[in-house]
């Protein structure tokens, strides 16, 4: 039985699995606000706050940064994030790779899925202004 407990754990272990049985994961979600332009470089600025299932919040600042073929300016009002789970609240914070592909007047619709190892963080949102876009960049988080 000792042995079988023993081969089991070295397997696990072998295969980078995580050997927990119950690890306790986090579910975070944020809400934010983002207004920026483009003109072949795109670039935009917001803030938002992050709340977790385990009571963590953090008030936050974003930057998008981005290149490609780009023209206009947006803005979004009540975005919504949702990230994938994590063991705490700061796995969520650094830069996410980004691409995108965009056209839109007045009041758009869209959603996004974003990476950062094994973090992935899903946006969506309402937006108004002008813009059409495909562009390649990133997304960054920060505590403020």
């Amino acid at each position: 039985m000792l042995r079988r407990a023993l081969v089991a754990i070295l397997t696990l272990a072998a295969f980078g699995l995580p050997i927990e049985a119950s690890a306790a994961w986090v579910d975070c979600e944020m809400t934010f606000d983002l207004a920026g332009w483009a003109i072949f470089y795109k670039e935009a600025e917001g803030s938002g706050v992050v709340q977790c299932s385990n009571g963590e919040r953090a008030s936050v600042t974003i930057e998008s940064k981005g290149g490609g073929l780009a023209f206009g300016r947006s803005e979004l009002v009540g975005g919504k994030g949702r990230f994938s789970r994590v063991k705490n609240m700061s796995e969520i914070f650094g830069t996410y790779a980004r691409a995108e592909t965009q056209a839109g007047a007045g009041g758009a619709a869209g959603a996004q899925v974003l990476t950062r190892g094994d973090v992935f963080l899903a946006l969506t949102g309402t937006g108004r202004g002008v813009e059409i876009s495909f562009a390649l960049g990133s997304f960054t988080i920060r505590r403020n």
